[in-house]
């Protein structure tokens, strides 16, 4: 069975760049997500309660997000380059 796919629409410079400034500011938040749980683990560290697993875990996460941080800045700078090259 074939589909179509749906055709592509062309998006608007402004719409492009707006586009990059979305992802810059979840990037922003992926960072601060990123430091809420780098902190979370530096706090069970004193905390003799906590399961052994819980701060190699909590690092793990913020590593994924400071690298989903880094990935949404490079779309954003790309999407930039495409706005301003396709004027």
């Amino acid at each position: 069975m074939v589909t179509e796919s749906p055709r592509a629409t062309t998006a608007s410079a402004d719409e492009l760049l707006a586009h990059a400034a979305t992802l810059r500011a979840d990037a922003d938040l992926m960072d601060g997500y990123a430091r809420r749980l780098l902190a979370t683990a530096a706090t069970l560290s004193g905390c003799p309660a906590a399961p052994d697993w819980s701060r190699p875990t909590l690092k793990r996460q913020a590593a994924a997000c400071t690298t989903a941080a880094k990935q949404l800045r490079t779309a954003a700078e790309a999407l930039d380059t495409h706005a301003r090259t396709s004027d």
